[in-house]
């Protein structure tokens, strides 16, 4: 059990770090060229890691159509949301707020699946919700940062629905992995395709420091794909899914460090350390 908590704490830190360098790479690119760059470097890394974690032998076509078709949705529109959002109003804030997607998801759920929620989700969303409440009340009452705020909420409403969907396509093809790489490297293509018509160069010499920023995101993101596999190879999805859900915490203690700068109130850590609490009661339920 210790080795299944330490593998999933390592992939919520580097989910966490992922986003903290995203703040730092903004500074010099925009977020476009920059996932650009970061999404074809996690999706290589998971397609050098396929033939020793793809499960060919229970490959179905139809799973596959939907989890490509997911990708030119998820990760390519999250990633730009998420990038402009840390951009804009810091990643604590943003990994806080794109952590309610599984609140999203339990309402796309009971739409798309049919699935009616227990008493524990109903608690888990309420205490989410009053944790989200928290982040936007300082001292001189509600503060509300502009409509930057938007953005992880609109990369969490389409975490949200791609799960139920995702959850329809593991049913044809019962592989979470190859779910993830084919969404991976469909995005990247869509990503690569727009910002090409647009004329971007994501490793073009201008802005050669950011370029290592986001380079260093897609890193950290395929290492925390990666561990999240291994700690689920090892444990029930109970155990590792709220663990990793408190990546918002971790985020709290690299943002000194790595940005020079602590910009949090005690209503907002509070307000994170609530929603995280939320997710993962959700999770556990």
């Amino acid at each position: 059990m210790s080795a299944l908590v330490a593998v999933a704490i390592f992939s919520a830190t580097c989910f966490a770090g992922g986003l903290v360098l995203v703040a730092r790479g903004t500074r010099h690119l925009p977020p476009l060229r920059g996932a650009c760059i970061s999404v074809p470097t996690t999706a290589a890394l998971m397609l050098l890691a396929s033939p020793f974690v793809l499960r060919w032998d229970l490959f179905d076509a139809r799973g596959a159509a939907i989890f490509a078709l997911l990708g030119c949705l998820f990760p390519a529109a999250v990633t730009l949301l998420t990038f402009e959002a840390s951009r804009r109003i810091g990643p604590a804030l943003t990994g806080a707020l794109g952590n309610v997607s599984p609140l999203f998801a339990l309402v796309f759920a009971v739409l798309v699946l049919g699935e009616v929620p227990g008493w524990s989700a109903v608690l888990a969303a309420l205490v989410i919700v009053a944790g989200v409440v928290l982040l936007f009340t300082g001292r001189g009452g509600w503060v509300w940062p502009g409509a930057a705020v938007g953005l992880p909420l609109a990369a969490a409403v389409v975490r949200g629905l791609v799960q139920p969907v995702v959850k329809l396509g593991i049913g044809f093809w019962p592989d979470p992995f190859a779910a993830t790489l084919l969404r991976y490297l469909v995005s990247a293509g869509v990503l690569l395709g727009v910002g090409a018509a647009k004329g971007v160069r994501p490793f073009a010499w201008p802005g050669a420091r950011g370029v290592a920023w986001f380079v260093a995101v897609g890193l950290c993101n395929g290492a925390a794909v990666g561990s999240m596999y291994l700690a689920l190879s090892m444990g029930p999805v109970a155990v590792v899914a709220p663990l990793i859900a408190t990546y918002p915490v971790i985020v709290l203690g690299l943002t000194l460090p790595l940005l020079g700068r602590a910009a949090l109130s005690w209503s907002m850590a509070a307000g994170i350390g609530l929603t995280v609490a939320g997710v993962a009661l959700l999770l556990a339920g």
